[in-house]
């Protein structure tokens, strides 16, 4: 049963649809002074993007050859091979990250929105970073349709 001794994430979770999207975001979320993790970073293309905004970023992919290739396209950027669901590996990366991008390939439907949603809360409760902003159009079309219910007020009497 909740409580008010029990942990309340305070970490914003956006959910976008497609690259296009997942990159759009970068301009609303990330601010110069922002410490960034991506997770499934492939070949580093939207790490770039996300390094040219923010203070310091480093992009992660499970693949030793995407994350080879990432770095022969952009040297000057922190690469590492981790898997996103480890998120002890995340926490020895020795960073304070303030948020977390996440595009891991095959999370989009609907079948994978409570590994996406599960792997969230992970992120949120062990780095606590600000905003987690996950490519998955299933956890953008959910967000979308779900409103938290709050009690209504008593109706004054006439």
């Amino acid at each position: 049963m909740a409580n008010d001794r029990q942990y309340k994430s305070h970490t914003v979770l956006v959910g976008a649809r497609g690259v296009k999207e997942y990159r759009a975001t970068i301009e609303q979320y990330v601010r110069p002074t922002d410490v960034v993790l991506e997770i499934g970073c492939e070949h580093g293309t939207t790490t770039e993007v996300l390094e040219k905004a923010c203070r310091e970023v480093i992009g992660t992919d499970v693949s030793a050859d995407c994350v080879a290739e990432a770095r022969r396209r952009f040297p000057h950027i922190r690469f590492e091979v981790m898997d996103g669901f480890d998120v002890r590996a995340a926490l020895e990366l020795g960073k304070a990250f303030t948020k977390v991008y996440i595009d891991v390939s095959g999370m989009s439907g609907y079948r994978s929105l409570l590994d996406v949603i599960a792997l969230c809360q992970m992120y949120a409760t062990v780095l606590r970073p600000e905003a987690i902003v996950v490519k998955s159009g299933a956890l953008k079309h959910f967000a979308y349709h779900c409103k938290a219910w709050e009690p209504h007020r008593p109706r004054s009497e006439s």
